[in-house]
C-alpha cells in the first residue's frame, strides 16, 4: 500500500497542478482542441499519462465530449464549461473536474456542485454505504434549487481501472448498499442542473474503450485494432488520438466497424434531456478509516 499511496497521490498531485494551469486559458474565443492538447500534453510534461481524453463539454453537454483535429469549438462568454481530466502513474488514477463559467463569476448552479461534493466527502469513511453519498449530493443541489443528474455516477477506482464495477451515485438508493473500505479509492462527481436531471446519448462518440480481440473485414480496421490493443488496451482513448494514423473516412469506416463487431466501446455525448445548463465538481479520495484524503 506505501508504493501505491505515493502513486496515487502523484497522479493527483499532477491533476491539480494541470486544473490550476488550465483555468486561464478559459476566456472567450478559446479553442477547445487547443485546450485539450493543452491539459494532455502538460500531463505528460509532468510525468503522468492521460487516464482518459479531456472532457470539455458546455452547457447542456455534461460528459464525453473531448475535441477532435479540425473541430472549430471555441468558447463564448457565459459559457460552462465542465473540465474532466485525468492523469495515470503506472496506472494509479486522478480524476477530477471543475466548471468555469467562461468570463464570469461563479454562480448557484457551479456552488450547487461544488458544495455537494464537499459535503459528500465530509461523509466518507470506512464503514458508511455509498448510498449515503448519494443521499448528501441529492439533499444539497435540490437545496439550491437544481436537479442532480440522475443516471450520472462517480466510480470505484482500480490499477488501469477508471470505472472499477462500483458506481458512487448522486442520488439516494435504497439499493447502493456497498459499504466503502479503507483504502478504497473513489471519484465523486456530483453534477447539478437547470434542466429535468438526467442525460441522454447524442452523436457523435468522441471517446472508445477496448473490449476484446474480434475477426473484422476492413483492412484498416484490423490495423487500427492492433494499433489500439497495443497503445490503449486499459484505459479510455480519444478519436482525436487517432486521425494521425488515417484520413478521418477511413477511421470513421473502420471505428464503425470495430464498434458494430464488440471489439470497443463508443462513448456517445451525454445532453441534459431537456437542455438544462449542467455543472459538474469531482475530486478522487482514498478512504479511512475516519474521513478521506483528497489526491487531487
Amino acid at each position: 500500500m506505501p508504493d501505491e499511496m505515493k502513486l496515487l497521490l502523484q497522479a493527483g498531485e499532477i491533476a491539480r497542478k494541470v486544473k490550476s494551469e488550465v483555468i486561464k486559458l478559459i476566456k472567450p474565443g478559446a479553442s477547445l482542441y487547443e485546450i485539450a492538447e493543452f491539459v494532455e500534453n502538460r500531463i505528460t510534461e509532468l510525468g503522468g499519462k492521460p487516464a482518459f481524453p479531456c472532457n470539455l463539454s458546455i452547457n447542456e453537454i455534461a460528459a464525453h465530449y473531448t475535441p477532435y483535429k479540425g473541430d472549430k469549438t471555441v468558447l463564448s462568454e457565459g459559457d460552462y464549461i465542465k473540465i474532466d481530466l485525468g492523469v495515470h502513474v503506472d496506472g494509479y488514477i486522478a480524476d477530477t473536474a471543475l466548471t468555469v463559467r467562461v468570463g464570469m463569476d461563479e454562480d448557484d448552479l457551479m456552488e450547487a456542485s461544488r458544495e455537494a461534493l464537499e459535503n459528500a466527502i465530509a461523509t466518507v469513511r470506512s464503514g458508511i454505504q455509498i448510498r449515503e453519498i448519494g443521499r448528501v449530493i441529492e439533499d444539497t443541489i435540490r437545496g439550491k434549487g437544481f436537479n442532480p443528474i440522475v443516471n450520472l455516477s462517480g466510480h470505484k477506482i482500480e490499477r488501469y481501472k477508471l470505472h472499477a464495477g462500483i458506481s458512487v451515485p448522486n442520488v439516494y438508493r435504497a439499493a447502493d448498499t456497498y459499504v466503502l473500505k479503507e483504502g478504497d479509492v473513489i471519484a465523486i462527481e456530483p453534477f447539478a442542473t437547470t434542466g429535468a436531471g438526467q442525460v441522454i446519448e447524442v452523436p457523435p462518440a468522441l471517446i472508445y474503450m477496448f473490449v476484446k480481440n474480434k475477426p473484422v473485414r476492413m483492412p484498416q480496421a484490423r490495423k487500427l485494432l492492433n494499433y489500439i490493443k497495443t497503445n490503449y488496451s486499459t484505459l479510455p482513448f480519444a478519436y482525436r488520438w487517432l486521425q494521425k494514423l488515417m484520413p478521418d473516412a477511413q477511421l470513421k469506416l473502420a471505428l464503425l466497424q470495430l464498434d458494430r463487431a464488440g471489439a470497443i466501446y463508443s462513448y456517445n455525448i451525454l445532453k441534459e434531456i431537456r437542455g438544462g445548463l449542467v455543472s459538474q465538481f469531482e475530486h478522487t479520495v482514498i478512504v479511512e478509516k475516519d474521513g478521506a484524503q483528497i489526491t487531487t
